[in-house]
């Protein structure tokens, strides 16, 4: 017999599916049907704990928002210097993708609809707050003179979050997200030389 989850426990088995799922299935094929069989129970079972398919979509994707800011401050509060947070954050986000490649899927498909969603206002919050934590590294890099004063900080937090989904395109092209670690460094070293030399 299968052991009772509390609807909490349920509920997070169905968003660690639908997240796995992603990584395997375009996100618009994955079906309710789909989450329930990954999981070992029925269709009307997932329904129980998820009125929609997009209610599972927005609790997927909140626990990704939750999740990676979680690491992205945690990694920034390990270190002393604002360059070596930047880096710690960057290196957390590719960890973050490499264990769930299904994250970004389904962030790369919420935003290729036209229309707005609360899927989609929970993707622009994600990057807003990230926006904010790096923006916080980067001042505080000004202040202590690891960083130059005259360092464009938008553009800097904009090609940060650039970088890490070039990789994740490229990672999904080859079906390798693995092979984004051995990248990274090497990508993160360049952007590290460029922010620096900012007039």
């Amino acid at each position: 017999m299968q052991t009772r989850l509390t609807t909490e426990e349920r509920q997070a088995e169905i968003v660690a599916a639908a997240l796995k799922l992603a990584h395997e299935i375009s996100p618009v094929s994955i079906t309710t049907s789909d989450i329930a069989t990954a999981i070992g129970i029925t269709q009307g079972a997932v329904f129980k704990h998820f009125p929609t398919k997009d209610a599972i979509w927005l609790a997927t994707m909140k626990w990704v928002r939750e999740r990676l800011l979680l690491k992205l401050d945690e990694a920034a509060r390990s270190e002393t210097s604002a360059v070596r947070a930047l880096a710690a954050m960057f290196h957390a986000h590719v960890a973050f993708v490499i264990a769930h490649p299904g994250a970004p899927r389904i962030i790369f498909h919420e935003l290729q609809q036209p229309a707005d969603s609360l899927v989609k206002q929970e993707v622009r919050a994600l990057l807003q707050a990230y926006r904010q934590l790096l923006l916080g590294q980067f001042k505080a890099g000004m202040k202590t003179g690891e960083l130059p004063v005259g360092l464009d900080q938008e553009a800097a937090a904009t090609l940060i979050v650039g970088i890490v989904q070039g990789l994740v395109m490229q990672s999904m092209l080859t079906g390798k997200a693995a092979a984004m670690k051995a990248q990274a460094e090497c990508v993160f070293a360049i952007y590290l030389r460029g922010i620096r030399a900012a007039p």
